[in-house]
């Protein structure tokens, strides 16, 4: 036992010094015995402790938190089903490459194996989908320990960590003198990579003499904060740019290089295609969609991911920004050569997004009533400014709003992330809400998806986080129901995915929100301006058809 005549401090108090040290302003989490002591450590360093009412919304808010702000996030559970129930945002986070630590209880390390209240192998279960995971051992480590966590989030591509800290540890006290605390700023090297000098020049003199360049700036761009250099870069050798993830936004919409239609016709005809932190995984194809005439480069955080599932002709590991700017740079003094010539390039794709756009148009106007959901999508693009965050949550109908819906400013887009996974909203709109209280935040959910965490609208209230929440309500997990048809028929379409017409107007009101119905398209804009205007979580409970179904859903390839 610590001398008494010594200053003491305890395990949750340590957790909470090395919270403040890597600049963790808020914890989200679902409270439990096995962790209060880190509530107490964070009131006295003055962290703002945010209670939900499931453990999933607590992991999902710390993964949005860090995608808002470019810090990690944090979420504390309790032991056993606390750790579990936060497992699908850990997993999340990690294929969407979201920094953030989870910190969840555990029994005590004197009752270990002898079955004590909610004790799981926990670590065990997150080592699959974690950077790092590991038990703190002894209270004097814990600090230490979580600074750890918080290292191996950024190794290579950002990801989650977990740490489980058994109670004993977490509430024993330990002369403050034992306990290493890591020094802000101490102890981390910095991870901003430029790319291999040699891979650079190639790069630049690939594009430089390229024709029909394009390239396709993903999520890492925003992850690195390299917007800047990806629009000198596209600016500057005049090339097509295509955004996907949370790279949409880099570029504004209407920007002469903004390009959202014609992507698979550019990858089809391209001469030189540049991926930027983005994998090639399902949403592109396994690189199959990518012209085999091309060069192919792939520029990303993570040496694993470059040239996997497809051959490229020229791999670069490195920050997205920094490899951007050194490839303009490179290229300095030789693009009039090849910029220019570049003219009926960019012609010929801004006429093919004009036929699609065209294609298109008298679905995005309908008046029909249900309500085609490219109609909804199409007047929440209208409705939304530079300063409206938007969040996707949920299958056909976020797929529909990939192809529309358009922000306007670089970090500005929402969705899961390649797990597509559905009740991300309402913890993405808590998160985004606490930390960029300036910006307005506009969710499009699916019913079914908002189904899954949308108790935490009452978390929304009670934090008094206005935003404004879209329905797209169709009674149906209709990108399931699509498949089913597509391979089983007609009469078998409606097995397991069918929901009752649930009022989520009514949900909103009966929680402190504001609530609003939509049946008839001419509606759809004036009740969005309502819920902006009344200054509350909002649902707009828009009735879309059940029987339109996005490309994007027809086109997967799980159906083919």
């Amino acid at each position: 036992m610590p001398d008494d005549t010594q200053d003491v401090i305890s395990g949750g108090h340590l957790v909470a010094k090395a919270l403040k040290a890597e600049g963790v302003d808020r914890i989200y989490t679902l409270c439990g015995g096995h962790i209060i002591d880190i509530y107490d450590g964070c009131v006295d360093e003055g962290i703002e402790v945010v209670d939900v009412r499931h453990e999933q919304v607590a992991a999902h808010a710390a993964d949005g938190y860090a995608r808002i702000t470019g810090k990690p996030g944090c979420a504390v559970v309790t032991a056993g089903p606390g750790t579990t129930d936060a497992v699908t945002g850990v997993a999340n986070a990690f294929r969407a490459e979201s920094p953030m630590l989870l910190i969840g209880g555990q029994g005590a390390l004197t009752q270990h194996k002898m079955g004590s209240l909610q004790d799981l192998p926990h670590v065990d279960m997150m080592n699959p989908i974690t950077k790092f995971a590991a038990t703190v051992p002894d209270t004097a480590r814990a600090a230490d320990m979580v600074s750890m966590a918080f290292r191996e989030c950024y190794h290579g591509a950002p990801g989650p960590a977990f740490l489980e800290i058994p109670r004993d540890v977490l509430d024993a006290k330990v002369p403050v003198a034992k306990a290493r605390v890591p020094k802000s700023g101490a102890y981390r090297a910095s991870t901003r990579s430029a790319g291999d000098p040699e891979a650079i020049e190639r790069l630049a003199d690939l594009l430089v003499h390229a024709e029909k360049p394009a390239i396709l700036l993903g999520s890492q761009v925003w992850t690195t904060r390299g917007t800047e250099a990806a629009i000198e870069l596209v600016r500057t050798l005049n090339i097509p740019a295509y955004m996907n993830g949370a790279g949409r936004g880099t570029l504004p919409p209407g920007d002469p290089h903004h390009f959202q239609l014609s992507r698979r016709y550019a990858f089809s005809n391209a001469d030189v295609i540049v991926i930027v932190g983005t994998p090639f995984d399902f949403r592109m194809g396994y690189g199959k969609r990518l012209s085999p005439d091309a060069a192919v480069v792939q520029i990303d955080l993570d040496y694993r991911t470059v040239g996997k599932n497809r051959d490229i002709d020229l791999g670069i590991v490195g920050d997205a920004g920094l490899v951007l700017k050194s490839v303009t740079e490179a290229a300095s003094g030789r693009v009039n050569g090849g910029a220019s010539k570049r003219k009926e390039w960019l012609d010929e794709l801004r006429a093919a997004e004009q036929t699609a756009l065209e294609k298109r148009l008298p679905q995005l106007r309908s008046d029909a009533s249900p309500i085609h959901p490219y109609r909804l999508v199409s007047e929440i693009n209208d409705f939304l400014t530079e300063d409206s965050i938007y969040i996707g949550d949920g299958g056909d109908i976020v797929t529909f709003s990939g192809q529309v819906v358009q922000p306007k400013s670089p970090g500005h887009w929402m969705d899961p992330g390649p797990l597509g996974t559905l009740g991300v909203g309402v913890p993405f709109v808590l998160a985004a809400k606490q930390a960029r209280p300036d910006k307005e935040v506009v969710a499009l959910f699916g019913d079914g998806a908002f189904s899954l965490t949308g108790w935490d609208f009452e978390t929304l209230v009670r934090y008094d986080l206005p935003f404004v929440g879209i329905v797209g309500n169709n009674s149906s997990m209709n990108q399931i129901r699509y498949g089913q048809a597509a391979k089983y028929g007609k009469e078998r379409e409606r097995v397991g995915n069918t929901l009752g017409d649930v009022h989520y107007d009514k949900f909103a009101q009966m929680l402190g929100g504001y609530g609003e119905e939509v049946r008839d398209p001419a509606d759809i804009g004036p009740a969005l301006r309502r819920a902006r205007e009344s200054g509350k979580p909002s649902l707009i409970n828009v009735w879309v058809d059940p029987d339109a179904y996005a490309p994007g859903t027809m086109n997967q390839t799980m159906y083919k």
